[in-house]
């Protein structure tokens, strides 16, 4: 069994299509999606290329989940999560 890490660019509409992609593989048995960070985690028995293959052909933005996305992701919900303007919270 593999797990494949993925950065996908979608907002809350785009996972039902993200599911209804990886459901017409074979072999995947888990699909977690994490919105906020825009990382998907896929678990089963497809190859890792086959998968990217059925995102993108879904018309999603993808590619594979690296190091330097984690640590993108972590500065950039710090960084907005205390931005402030004229003493209101923006965000």
């Amino acid at each position: 069994m593999e797990t494949v890490e993925l950065k996908v660019d979608m907002v809350g509409i785009h996972e039902k299509r993200l599911r209804k992609c990886l459901s017409k593989l074979k072999g995947i048995e888990k699909v977690e999606v994490d919105a906020n960070s825009h990382k998907v985690v896929v678990t089963g028995y497809a190859h890792r290329n086959k998968i990217l293959k059925a995102v993108r052909r879904g018309g999603l933005k993808a590619d594979f989940w690296s190091a330097q996305n984690e640590l993108l992701s972590t500065y950039a919900s710090a960084s907005y999560g205390s931005l402030r303007f004229n003493n209101f919270n923006v965000f």
